[in-house]
């Protein structure tokens, strides 16, 4: 009886939005065929409310891809030529010929399908969504868990965007930049007032985010969240750490006047204040960054 060895997903916190099999992992395996006393039990998409889950159980799945109908995607419409959900679960990539191309999970499956199309849109011929009501990491992995074996079993092979040391469907991680210093240094007098410092910064950069801490090492929560949501966008961003006492000095107190706004991180676009992690992250979730990336 054949046997393949699928790895494990990594945490989704600290992944792009769409996922394929990352090396020296745990592996997970499973057969191609069912033991034929266990029939292969129905996936719903709502959750059980008849009884409480037991632990380590995910009460909450999707429709079997076989089930689960097709969206073409084309460049007209936003990518769509249907609708896709905006919401976090699984997808699978067809290409023109239907084959399938990539299976994967999203926290923003209209998101992830976008990007997709515009690094491979040869490959991308239409979609198949599965929504997660309750997207937790272990509802998620069950999720992708279940396409992938079903389409193993049927085709006994695993989807090429999926094989082991795949870089087509994976974005890699940028190369971090440096964080950015308004000043020479605190005890350097400046000859132009650090409000104007701030304003030359942001009008002549596209994406700038001011956050606690660099962006390699953020120091709070929100400027993690911030962070995570630039470079799953494929940002490319500038930022500047207001903790920075020698090169930033006063830049906390500065920034707050210049933009009006009392919290920190501040995220500016085109010369403009988008707003702190809270709008950034409402934005992120209705899958509305790219547009305001594009302009």
């Amino acid at each position: 009886m054949a046997t393949l060895n699928l790895s494990s997903l990594q945490s989704l916190s600290s992944r792009p939005l769409f996922y394929a099999l990352p090396q020296n992992t745990p592996t997970l395996s499973f057969n191609f065929q069912p033991k034929p006393s266990t029939p292969a039990r129905p996936i719903s998409l709502k959750p059980y409310h008849s009884e409480k889950p037991r632990a380590g159980v995910v009460a909450l799945a999707v429709k079997s891809l076989g089930e689960t109908e097709a969206v073409a995607v084309s460049p007209e419409n936003d990518v769509t030529a249907g609708e896709l959900p905006s919401g976090s679960g699984v997808y699978a990539v067809y290409d023109k010929n239907g084959e399938v191309q990539f299976i994967g999970l999203s926290r923003n499956i209209a998101a992830s399908v976008s990007v997709h199309w515009k690094s491979v849109p040869e490959l991308c011929g239409s979609v198949k969504a599965g929504i997660v009501e309750e997207p937790d990491r272990e509802a998620l992995t069950q999720a992708w868990k279940s396409w992938m074996e079903e389409y193993i079993k049927v085709s006994g092979k695993i989807p090429p965007g999926n094989e082991s040391g795949n870089a087509t469907w994976v974005r890699q991680p940028p190369k971090r930049k440096p964080d950015l210093r308004l000043t020479p240094g605190r005890h350097v007098q400046l000859t132009v007032p650090l409000e104007n410092l701030i304003d030359t910064l942001v009008k002549q950069n596209k994406v700038v985010a001011f956050i606690k801490g660099s962006r390699s090492a953020p120091l709070c929560g929100f400027s993690q969240r911030v962070i995570a949501i630039l470079e799953n966008e494929g940002v490319d961003y500038e930022s500047v750490n207001v903790m920075d006492e020698e090169y930033n000095y006063g830049l906390r107190e500065t920034l707050k006047k210049y933009s009006n706004w009392p919290t920190l991180p501040q995220i500016f676009v085109d010369g403009e204040l988008v707003g702190g992690c809270d709008i950034l992250t409402s934005m992120y979730e209705k899958g509305e960054l790219a547009s305001l990336f594009k302009k």
